[in-house]
């Protein structure tokens, strides 16, 4: 049975380790064979060029996003009018993704200010980590009246909230990631945001 899967899935984290670690300038084939402990040549035997192995990193990002996505159980929300259930558990995905994915947003944020990336990746970069579509599916849930661009707001909102965190003015706070303070000041704003929704039926605030 073939490896090259495999291979290529290690290569293109280990290219993720390293941006993150030393920033896109320090990223070669040949450090990532190093990091691997690969014999010489080896990553460039499946990424070709650099432009190459960038790209496998890109789209393993994305990936990566998606894989969490679904198992955060956000894809399909039920209509619903409980706006604490739902900025707790959209509260609770941003938390784990603080906890689990640092290494994911802190080489999104690098590459996405990259003034030498690729249109292509760039805009893999803007919108693989929060959906759009995912989240209209969920401002339809909670009855707006425009979910397309309900949901633009809300994925702003959602990005503000985790830059912040991440390296924001709230990176200094010293609420950690993982811990019921961390998923409770992530739900508050949050859950303002959806109170706020006009409904479809009323086109009011719900209560």
């Amino acid at each position: 049975m073939s490896t090259t899967p495999d291979r290529r899935i290690l290569i293109a984290e280990a290219a993720l380790d390293l941006i993150a670690r030393e920033g896109l300038r320090a990223l070669t084939h040949r450090a990532v064979d190093r990091d691997l402990d690969l014999p010489a040549g080896s990553s460039s035997y499946y990424f070709r060029s650099r432009g190459a192995l960038l790209d496998a990193a890109v789209r393993r990002l994305a990936q990566n996003s998606r894989d969490a996505f679904t198992r955060s159980g956000l894809e399909a929300p039920e209509r619903t009018d409980d706006v604490d259930a739902s900025a707790r558990a959209v509260a609770t995905t941003l938390d784990e993704m603080l906890l689990r994915r640092r290494r994911d947003l802190l080489v999104r944020y690098a590459l996405a200010v990259d003034p030498t990336i690729d249109p292509e990746l760039h805009a893999l970069l803007a919108t693989g980590l929060f959906s759009r579509d995912a989240a209209t599916t969920l401002m339809a849930a909670h009855r707006s009246t425009q979910p397309a661009t309900a949901a633009a707001d809300f994925v702003g909102l959602v990005e503000g909230l985790v830059a912040d965190r991440l390296i924001g003015a709230r990176s200094r706070d010293g609420i950690r990631a993982g811990t019921a303070d961390s998923v409770e000041q992530l739900a508050r704003s949050i859950a303002v945001f959806l109170r706020g929704l006009p409904t479809e039926s009323t086109g009011t605030r719900p209560i």
